[in-house]
């Protein structure tokens, strides 16, 4: 069972970005940037470590969950974009990062990866297992992304 099976089934804390049925974004414990997001399948055994052998339907659903994800972060965090990478190297579990970015460097992974402590938040700006987080806004509306049951914060 990877860290990330641990995480969508609530055996380790995390700060929930969006859930629904399928996938699971949180945000990433050793972010590039503030509001660097996860975004993970919920995979049954065995959990897919390749995101080329997911299946097109998933691949596919994982994408628009991702899109849906990326436009919460980009009103709620000021970048330019929000840029997209696929590694799959630090975990053997089929994984986006979501990264608010202004300029290329925001996404070199090569580099030390900044320092950013979720205490580093004003405590408004904190996400809460409510589903609302930075500078209070819900990033969804729509029922289809929200938990029923919300996971621990870390």
């Amino acid at each position: 069972m990877t860290i990330f099976t641990k995480i969508i089934n609530g055996e380790i804390p995390s700060y929930k970005v969006a859930e629904n049925d399928k996938f699971y974004a949180f945000l990433d414990i050793n972010p590039l940037q503030k509001g660097h997001t996860l975004v993970v399948p919920k995979l049954s055994e065995p959990e897919a470590d390749y995101i080329f052998d997911l299946s097109d339907d998933i691949l596919s659903e994982m994408l628009v969950f991702a899109k849906q994800v990326a436009r919460g972060i980009k009103g709620a965090v000021e970048c330019k974009r929000v840029g997209v990478a696929v590694i799959g190297l630090e975990v053997p579990h089929v994984h986006m990062h979501l990264i608010p970015i202004s300029k290329e460097g925001d996404m070199w992974f090569f580099l030390i990866r900044n320092r950013i402590s979720f205490t580093s938040f004003p405590a408004h700006c904190l996400p809460r297992s409510d589903g609302l987080c930075f500078r209070g806004h819900s990033l969804f509306t729509f029922a289809t992304l929200q938990s029923s049951s919300p996971h621990t914060e870390a």
